[in-house]
């Protein structure tokens, strides 16, 4: 059983810095696409001739938690469309996908998957009493064709088989019937067991493999926590030595692991793709709902602050498909591309750089981690993740003032509609902790609440910037959950032009960011200080960042990557200092977009 439970969009909103994301979110790609890109705007899943496989489920995935956290009433209406279009097309068997009926066996039925999954958050969000029945007639009829062997698990629903669980546990608790966990027991039959892959995961390979493929990854790793729950198996935290194993091998100084777009080694200038930044986040909130461990919220907010928005242009129009933590350039690769199987192109900023996947699958990223923002179990409601936003539930509202993780203060304005327990998460990195003024040791803070109660709650602490150690005697700057780099300023061209019928247009033409100011340095001294500044209009923005760090350097010699013009080495070639030590401002890794994040210390 789950240690926590979600909440919905209907009891969550957003506030403050948060809020002003999420509305540029709205304006941006993820609002827009069922009005400019043909994969949405004339899908198959509505009767187009257009994708009719993955990119429409990805988008409305994030499109309608958007809509609802924002209670944008034009955003309903249009995912609404979708949904009435995608339910009216079911067939009277059960089948829902858009293809030829004589294709069922042909269709890889990750899009199955995946569009169950976005119908639990219809109706999460809708309360659509149409969608049980549905999800009924759509899992039947699937699970009736793997039985029977009309069909069977390949491709990506073979990889992707335990994000059928989400469809399946819903359904489960509204028709507990049988076949529905001899359903979940058939996927996991034939389904891929990563398990035994792990040894593939130790030297990366210019090669493409479900094995190894980096989205495939991201997701895996809560297939226990989405098994357990369904089938009450044991659980044995499988996650953790997946991701041990993992970070080993392939880890980041953000939390994630390399992978363009399979697993890459540790190498700071190979990529990692967008859509295993958020479909990773997604598995760390279903982690952490499930076994109810700190860490996994941690972990989760260390990406959140991180790898989405360093990957995201400031108005959000534009995405990467590759993010790199030492990113001196973002430009058509001159040479063979050093990524392992994408593209030259992967690590622009555009519409659909590489490939449109993350066009569509990058928008659940932050409205789902909002409403990760409070959980509740029984009498208890816990403040996972410390971002503002407002909880109006049954037992309480909660309003929640902070410009976490930029500040380390937190104000709750708590008002009791029945009695219950409230649980704040207090990072592992925290410092001289204060409760209402009072000093407070390490761990959460539990506060018992009568019905009719009212409180404010205030919590303060503080985070000193330090270094950490990174491969190849490299170090990084790190506070709390915040990872610093070098900016590289630069300058930006828009490239506009149509590419397979599909405008790239301002503001979602593709851009190359070169640089124009300096970035071969060393760390010099290990004084740091930090200097917290307003939050603007931009939470991460790349011109006013929130929060910065002064620390001291010397230029060196770094050289570039195998006689790139854009790419710079894996390391150094030379750590001589060839400057006097001067000062140099760091930004939080999700504001600077060029970037150098891992540096010698000398």
């Amino acid at each position: 059983m789950n240690k926590w439970n979600f909440y919905t969009a209907n009891e969550i909103k957003p506030l403050g810095w948060m809020k002003k994301q999420l509305e540029i979110q709205a304006k941006g790609l993820s609002g827009n696409l069922d009005k400019m890109w043909p994969d949405v705007k004339d899908s198959a899943w509505i009767g187009g001739d257009k994708e009719g496989w993955e990119r429409v489920p990805y988008w409305l995935d994030g499109f309608i938690p958007l809509a609802f956290l924002l209670d944008d009433g034009d955003m309903k209406i249009r995912a609404k469309k979708y949904i009435d279009a995608i339910i009216a097309n079911q067939k009277p068997d059960g089948w829902i996908c858009p293809c030829d009926d004589k294709k069922r066996n042909e269709y890889d039925a990750w899009a199955l998957m995946l569009i169950s999954k976005v119908l639990t958050v219809w109706y999460d969000c809708s309360k659509d009493e149409r969608v049980p029945q549905v999800l009924y007639k759509a899992l039947k009829n699937y699970y009736e064709m793997l039985s029977n062997g009309e069909t069977k698990l390949f491709e990506w629903a073979k990889s992707r088989w335990f994000e059928t669980f989400i469809a399946i546990k819903f359904t489960y608790e509204r028709y507990p019937e049988e076949w529905l966990i001899s359903f979940a027991e058939l996927l996991k039959e034939q389904g891929a067991d990563y398990n035994e892959f792990m040894a593939q995961w130790q030297e990366p390979k210019r090669e493409w493999h479900h094995e190894t493929h980096i989205v495939n990854i991201g997701m895996m790793l809560k297939y226990e926590a989405l098994y357990c729950q369904v089938v009450n198996a044991p659980y044995t935290n499988r996650a953790e030595v997946l991701r041990e194993y993992l970070d080993k091998y392939n880890g980041t100084v953000f939390g994630g692991f390399t992978g363009d777009e399979c697993l890459s080694g540790i190498s700071p200038i190979q990529g990692t793709e967008l859509c295993s930044i958020t479909e990773q986040m997604y598995s760390y909130e279903h982690l952490f709902a499930y076994s109810g461990d700190n860490k996994w919220a941690e972990r989760l907010e260390v990406l959140a602050f991180n790898a989405l928005p360093a990957t995201i242009s400031d108005d959000m129009w534009t995405h990467q498909y590759d993010q790199m933590v030492n990113q001196i350039a973002c430009k058509k690769i001159d040479k063979e591309p050093h990524f392992g199987t994408n593209g030259d192109e992967s690590h622009l900023f555009g519409l659909e750089p590489n490939y449109g996947c993350c066009t569509a699958n990058f928008n659940q990223g932050w409205p789902k981690f909002m409403l990760s923002a409070f959980m509740h179990k029984d009498n208890e409601i816990i403040n996972a993740i410390a971002i503002p936003g407002v909880l109006n539930s049954k037992k309480a509202k909660i309003i929640l003032e902070t410009n976490y993780p930029f500040e380390n203060n937190f104000t709750y304005k708590i008002k009791a509609k029945e009695d219950f327990s409230f649980i704040i998460r207090i990072p592992s990195f925290a410092k001289y902790i204060k409760v209402n003024g009072k000093e407070f040791r390490d761990g959460d803070i539990t506060f018992n609440f009568t019905s009719g109660q009212e409180e404010i709650i205030t919590v303060s602490f503080e985070v000193l910037p330090r270094f950490s150690k990174r491969p190849n005697n490299m170090k990084s700057v790190i506070s709390g959950s915040l990872v610093f780099s070098v900016p590289i300023q630069y300058k930006l061209i828009s490239n506009e032009y149509v590419k397979d019928d599909v405008e790239r247009k301002f503001p979602y033409c593709d851009y190359f960011l070169i640089p124009i100011s300096e970035w071969q340095y060393a760390y010099s001294s290990e004084s740091l200080k930090i200097f917290f500044e307003e939050v603007s209009d931009v939470p991460f923005s790349s011109k006013k960042p929130p929060v910065t760090v002064e620390a001291q350097v010397k230029r060196i010699d770094w050289g570039l990557h195998e006689d790139h013009d854009s790419v710079c080495a894996k390391a150094p070639r030379s750590q001589e200092p060839l400057s006097e030590e001067f000062t140099i401002k760091l930004y939080p890794y999700g504001c600077a977009k060029l970037r150098i994040t891992e540096l010698p210390l000398i």
